[in-house]
Parts: C-alpha cells; sequence; structure tokens
C-alpha cells in the first residue's frame, strides 16, 4: 500500500484532499529508526507531530532511580505529538523510544499548522484522538490505582496474545519491558509468571508463552481486589 493511502486511512487525514495529502507528504520528514533509538527524551522541547508507517514506539516515564512506566505504545498507522507542538515552551513529560525497527513520517510544528489551521475536519479529528488518548491515560491511571499486578499482568499477556493471534506468543518483551507496562518490578513480574505457570493457566519456554486457559487469564485480568 502506498504512502498515500496509508495515511488516508487515518482519520485525521481522511478528510483531507488528494492534492493536500500530497503536498502534506511532500513536506513530511521521513526517518528510519533501530530498536533502542529515542525520537525523543522527557525534558526535550520536541515541536512535531510524527505517523508510524512501521514498527512500534513506546511513550515512557522515567524516574530518577532508574524505574520505567510506559505509559502507552503505537501501532502503525497511528499519529502522536509532542507537548511542544501545542505550547512550543513546554518540555515533553515522556521519552519516546522504538520497541521495533520502522519508518515514520515526521512533520515540524511549522510546516502542518497552515493544514490544521486551514481544514477545520482535520483539526477537529485531531481533537477528538486527543479525547481517546485521554480516556485511555484514566484508564491506565485507574488500572495502577486499584488493580493488583497480577490482574495488570494478565491483562497484558491477554493483549499480547490477541495481538499474535491464537497460537504460541513470542517473548518480544523482557522481564523488564513487561514490568516497565504494568508499573512493577521485573521480581514481581516473575514470581506471577511462575504462578499463572503453576495453575496452568500458561505455559512458559524460554522462546514463547502458551496460553493455556484463556478464560482463566481473562477472569484474573478482570479482577479489581
Amino acid at each position: 500500500m502506498e504512502i498515500k493511502e496509508l495515511i488516508g486511512q487515518n482519520p485525521v487525514f481522511a478528510g483531507l484532499s488528494g492534492n493536500d495529502r500530497e503536498r502534506l507528504l511532500q513536506q513530511a520528514i521521513l526517518r528510519k529508526y533501530e530498536k533502542g533509538e529515542y525520537l525523543t527524551h522527557a525534558g526535550d522541547l520536541w515541536p512535531f507531530l510524527f505517523f508510524l508507517l512501521e514498527g512500534s514506539i513506546s511513550a515512557v516515564k522515567e524516574s530518577a532511580e532508574g524505574r520505567s512506566f510506559v505509559a502507552t505504545s503505537f501501532k502503525p498507522g497511528e499519529v502522536f505529538w509532542g507537548v511542544s507542538f501545542f505550547y512550543p515552551d513546554l518540555p515533553m513529560p515522556v521519552a519516546l523510544k522504538v520497541d521495533l525497527p520502522g519508518n515514520i513520517l515526521l512533520w515540524p510544528r511549522e510546516q502542518i499548522l497552515s493544514f490544521l489551521l486551514e481544514n477545520g475536519l482535520m483539526s477537529w479529528e485531531l481533537c477528538r484522538l486527543m479525547i481517546r488518548r485521554m480516556l485511555r491515560a484514566s484508564e491506565i491511571i485507574e488500572t495502577l490505582a486499584f488493580q493488583p499486578v497480577a490482574g495488570r499482568l494478565a491483562r497484558l499477556l491477554v493483549d499480547i496474545s490477541l495481538d499474535d493471534g491464537q497460537g504460541p506468543v513470542g517473548r518480544s518483551l523482557t522481564l523488564d519491558d513487561m514490568a516497565a507496562r504494568i508499573g512493577s518490578t521485573r521480581e514481581v513480574v516473575c514470581r506471577f509468571l511462575q504462578r499463572f505457570a503453576e495453575e496452568g493457566v500458561i505455559n512458559i519456554t524460554r522462546t514463547e508463552f502458551i496460553v493455556s486457559d484463556r478464560e482463566r487469564l481473562i477472569e484474573l485480568a478482570q479482577k479489581n481486589k
């Protein structure tokens, strides 16, 4: 699929005419990133909007003690922006780290702002996307505040297994990666993975895990106590 058609599937760009999409692509910066690279670090001024063509990127919050929390992750076809895209003097509250190598389209604020000001539908869809992200952030905060670690880990495993289909799931996430996504530590994650395995919920090997009892895993993921 051509890039022009791909961005046309995203609601933010869907309302643009073919000519406007072409002009937008001509102004985009195409960047290739490898796993472990950063688009930007927390504290940076980063006035860009990006569209992910392929790969995976996470928004990571890092503490002074060296712990990390993955606030959200982005997949191909998704859009995100730096805080200073809208407020030039505000720094990034998170780092944007590449999980899987891929290609990204970047637009500096000054290049795409005219499209937003000229095209009301594009601005409207971007606002709707912001609201969805705010609601998602609320869900994450609620989960961290009220759901136990076992439930958060079970939910992560459910999400991963759904993304990879019904077969074996490759262990692409390390214990540290999983801990960062549920706001815990690698030791706690390891302990609960072993417990899930002992209870017959999952089967773990060196390279993959298999969900043995999906209904039980979903039940654990929905527990709030």
